[in-house]
């Protein structure tokens, strides 16, 4: 039997090549996030999650995006403050 995403934000930060960051979200247990965003990060990227206490006003952005669990989205700064 297949395992359950959950149903909460897990936070990542992903590093790429040129070594930029990038912030994500995945619908996901953070056992299961960082495998999830680097299947859809670039190529040579690698990610760890964040632990971090997120906001109400961030909660609520974050769930007016509608991601199904399982869902993973990069970040852009507005989100993150």
């Amino acid at each position: 039997m297949a395992e359950s995403f959950g149903n909460f934000f897990t936070v990542v930060q992903v590093t790429g090549d040129d070594t930029k960051t990038q912030i994500w979200i995945a619908v996901a247990k953070p056992s299961q996030a960082v495998t999830l965003v680097l299947a859809a990060a670039p190529e040579g990227s690698t990610a760890e999650v964040l632990r971090v206490a997120l906001t109400p006003n961030q909660q609520r952005m974050f769930e007016e995006l509608n991601l199904e669990p399982g869902d993973v989205h990069g970040l852009d700064r507005a989100y993150i403050g």
